[in-house]
C-alpha cells in the first residue's frame, strides 16, 4: 500500500499511509486508538475505497472494489467487532456467500464436513458445524471467524485483536496456527496492543499515529518497548482542550462516590470519586471496561458488589431510575442506538428524561417544553437550534449536544460521558471541549472516557488508568504523559 489517503467528513483519516507485506511474515501493525488502523485495514479489505495512494497486489496494481473483490484475491478479514450472523450456524457462518454448490443446488453436508475439519484444525473439535453462531461465547465465535478466514484459501489474513476474548490457552492455539499458515506462505497482518504477542509472533512492524505511517518495517523484536510507546505517542500533549474551556474552578464537595464496584468477567474493586466541578477521566484500550463501568454506575449494569452514592446517598444498583432520579446522566458511547430517537424531533429527544415535568392531568405542555428544549439548545450553541428538526439530520457534534442537553433539562448533577468527541469533526470538538468545561465551572461533577489519551490527559483534572478491568493507577493529569499511559496499558503495570 502507497500513499494511501482516506477522507470522511471532516476527518482525514488516513494521511499518506505505507505498509508492505511479504508472503510467509507476521506484519504487525501498531498505532493506539484512533490511530487509522482499522481504516487502512478496511481499505485493504475492500471496505472502504482510497480517495488517493494505490494497492499492489503480487506485483499488479489492482483496486478493490468490495470485500468479495478482496476475498477472491486471497485476502480474508477477521474483525475485532465481529461481522458473524447470530441465527445461522456456524457453517453457514464459514460459507456465508461462497457456499458449496453443485448444479445449483448446495451441499450443506460439504460445508459441515469442511468446518468440522477448520476447527479441528485450530484445536476445537468440540465446537460443532451445527452449533447456533449466537449461542457460543465470545472465544467461539472468534474461532468461528478464524475458521472462515482459512475456508478462503487466503493469501493473506488480517487479524484485528483476534486473542481479545481468548484465554491463554487459546492465544497458543491461535500462534500455533499462524506458524503453520506462514510456513506455506500465507502472510498475516497482525493488529494488537499487546506489545509481548508482537514480540512472540510477529516478524515486522509498522506504526502509524494520526492517519501517518512513522515507522515502517522495524524488527519485531529489536525495539523496546520504550521506544515502541514513544513512537506511538509521538508530539507532546496539545494543550488546546483546557484553552477552550474556561478558567479551572476549585472543586467543592464529593458528589460522586464509587467504592469496590465488581463485576464479573468486565472489572473488579473500582473506587473512585468526583467533586462538583471536576472531571475526571478513563484512560485505557478498548475492552479495557472502562464504558462498563460507566454503564453500571448509571444502573444500565448490575454491579456483583460495591457501591454508588451520589451526594452521600446510595443508588439502588442496576436501576437506571435510581440513578436518573439521583441526578446522573450517560452520554454513551453509540449515541445513535443506545441515546438517541432519530426519527423524532430535537425536542423529544432533549425532553425525554424529563417527561413527567412536562405533564398535568395527563396532558403535555408542548410549549413549555418547546420553551425549555430552545433555551437549553440554544445554551450549547446547537445548530440549527430547531427544536422540531428530526435529530438523525444532526452532524455528530450536534447529536451529542442534543444528549447533553437531555440531561441539562434534567437538571443532572453527575454526567457521564462516554467517547464523547467519536464520529465528531474537528471543528465542533472545539465547542464540545468549552461545553465540558463550562458545565464543570457550574458545578457539574464529569466523568469522561475516550479512546484519544491527549484528549484525556487535555480535559480531566485527575486521570484513572484502566487494563483488563483494573484500575492500575489514579494521579492528576498533569503527572502523567502520553507515553505514560501508553506504557502501562500496553504492558499491564503501573509507571
Amino acid at each position: 500500500m502507497r500513499g494511501i489517503v482516506k477522507l470522511f467528513p471532516g476527518v482525514r483519516a488516513l494521511d499518506g499511509v505505507d505498509l508492505d507485506v511479504r508472503a510467509g511474515e507476521v506484519h504487525c501493525l501498531l498505532g493506539q486508538n484512533g490511530a487509522g488502523k482499522s481504516t487502512l485495514i478496511k481499505t485493504l479489505a475492500g471496505a472502504h475505497q482510497p480517495d488517493a495512494g494505490e494497492i499492489t497486489w503480487q506485483g499488479e496494481v489492482i483496486s478493490l472494489s468490495s470485500p468479495v473483490a478482496a476475498l477472491r484475491r486471497g485476502i480474508a478479514t477477521m474483525y475485532q467487532e465481529l461481522d458473524l450472523i447470530p441465527g445461522l450456524s456456524v457453517a453457514e457462518n464459514v460459507f456465508l456467500g461462497h457456499e458449496h454448490a453443485r448444479y445449483g443446488f448446495t451441499r450443506p453436508s460439504a460445508a459441515r464436513a469442511q468446518t468440522a475439519a477448520l476447527l479441528d484444525r485450530l484445536g476445537h473439535a468440540e465446537i460443532s458445524p451445527d452449533d447456533e453462531v449466537g449461542a457460543l461465547s465470545a472465544a467461539g465465535q472468534q474461532l468461528v471467524s478464524m475458521a472462515r478466514a482459512l475456508a478462503h484459501d487466503a493469501k493473506l489474513i488480517i487479524a484485528d485483536e483476534p486473542t481479545a476474548a481468548l484465554a491463554a490457552d487459546e492465544v497458543d492455539n491461535l500462534f500455533r496456527v499462524v506458524g503453520e499458515l506462514t510456513e506455506q506462505g500465507v502472510a498475516v497482518v497482525y493488529i494488537s496492543h499487546r506489545l509481548d504477542e508482537i514480540r512472540r509472533i510477529g516478524d515486522r512492524v509498522t506504526v502509524i499515529k494520526d492517519g501517518r505511517t512513522v515507522a515502517a518495517n522495524l524488527g519485531a523484536r529489536e525495539n523496546s518497548t520504550s521506544e515502541l510507546v514513544d513512537l506511538m505517542a509521538g508530539r507532546a500533549v496539545q494543550t488546546a482542550f483546557r484553552e477552550a474551556g474556561q478558567a479551572q474552578v476549585e472543586p467543592g464537595e464529593v458528589l460522586l462516590d464509587v467504592r469496590d464496584l465488581s463485576r464479573a468477567g468486565e472489572f473488579s474493586d473500582v473506587s473512585f470519586s468526583v467533586r462538583a466541578g471536576e472531571i475526571v477521566g478513563l484512560a485505557g484500550l478498548v475492552g479495557a471496561g472502562r464504558s462498563e463501568i460507566l454503564e453500571t454506575v448509571f444502573g444500565a449494569r448490575t454491579p456483583d458488589s460495591g457501591t454508588v452514592a451520589v451526594n452521600g446517598r446510595p443508588v439502588r444498583p442496576g436501576s437506571v431510575a435510581s440513578a436518573v432520579n439521583a441526578g446522573v446522566g450517560l452520554a454513551p458511547e453509540e449515541r445513535k442506538s443506545q441515546a438517541l430517537l432519530l426519527d423524532m424531533s430535537v425536542t423529544h429527544n432533549v425532553t425525554l428524561a424529563s417527561l413527567g415535568e412536562y405533564s398535568t392531568a395527563g396532558f403535555s405542555q408542548r410549549d413549555r417544553e418547546h420553551r425549555d428544549a430552545r433555551s437549553t439548545l440554544e445554551r450549547l450553541d446547537l445548530r440549527p437550534a430547531d427544536p422540531h428538526r428530526e435529530v438523525r439530520t444532526l452532524s455528530g457534534g450536534n447529536q451529542q449536544k442534543a444528549v447533553v442537553a437531555r440531561w441539562l433539562v434534567h437538571g443532572c448533577r453527575v454526567l457521564l460521558l462516554d467517547e464523547p468527541t467519536r464520529g465528531v469533526d474537528v471543528g465542533a470538538r472545539a465547542g464540545l471541549y468549552r461545553l465540558i468545561h463550562e458545565l464543570a465551572a457550574s458545578g457539574v461533577a464529569v466523568v469522561l472516557v475516550s479512546s484519544e489519551i491527549p484528549e484525556v490527559l487535555g480535559l480531566a483534572d485527575r486521570v484513572l488508568v484502566v487494563r483488563d478491568g483494573e484500575v492500575l493507577t489514579e494521579r492528576p493529569s498533569g503527572e502523567l504523559t502520553e507515553a505514560d499511559i501508553l506504557d502501562m496499558v500496553m504492558e499491564g503495570s503501573a509507571a
